[in-house]
């Protein structure tokens, strides 16, 4: 519903009170996971975290925002369930990257199946690179690497907020970032709109 204020015309005490008159816009009720086709396309990153035995684990998220430039923080979002949500509550350390489109294919099978029991980087054939001050490596085809410490967690309902503070950044800006489109079935560059 949308409130149209209109104020009244005697208002002696000159308090302006208003009155309001109601008008009905209409819109369809949706579900909360339709709402992401509306925003297509949204922003797509590589939660790249440590295993035990030291090699890198990658997860696809799509939900991730910046929190704070002073002091820089971010957080992200995973499902309970997520290895790699549990391998970053245990280690405090993580590194997102945006992926460039050479590997956009990759992007979308990093977020198909777990880590806990496949090697995605094997599988999927992505050329890793190491980076300054980490032992966590990312995708080679990052355009961006936002090293950080875990500096606490919450629960959100069926997934866990991680709150982290952002320690080092990277670019490569001969990378092209990619999205998630279509409610996160396709992932591809965005074109720069005029």
């Amino acid at each position: 519903m949308l409130l149209i204020k209109s104020k009244q015309r005697d208002d002696p005490l000159n308090v302006h009170m208003y009155s309001y008159d109601r008008k009905e816009i209409s819109m369809d009720k949706i579900t909360l996971p339709k709402a992401p086709m509306l925003t297509s396309p949204n922003p797509v990153t590589l939660v790249c975290t440590c295993k035990p035995d030291g090699t890198t684990n990658l997860a696809t998220v799509s939900w991730w925002t910046y929190l704070s430039f002073n002091p820089e923080m971010i957080a992200y979002a995973m499902a309970k369930t997520s290895y790699s949500g549990e391998l970053v509550r245990n280690n405090k350390k993580v590194i997102l990257t945006i992926p460039g489109e050479t590997i956009k294919e990759a992007v979308m099978g990093c977020g198909m199946s777990t880590g806990r029991d496949t090697n995605k980087i094997a599988k999927l054939g992505i050329e890793m690179k190491s980076i300054e001050g980490s032992k966590i490596q990312i995708p080679a085809h990052s355009c961006l690497a936002i090293q950080c410490a875990l500096k606490e967690f919450h629960e959100v309902g069926d997934h866990y907020l991680y709150i982290c503070e952002v320690e080092q950044v990277f670019e490569d800006d001969k990378e092209t970032p990619v999205f998630a489109w279509n409610g996160y079935t396709k992932i591809a560059a965005a074109q720069m709109g005029e």
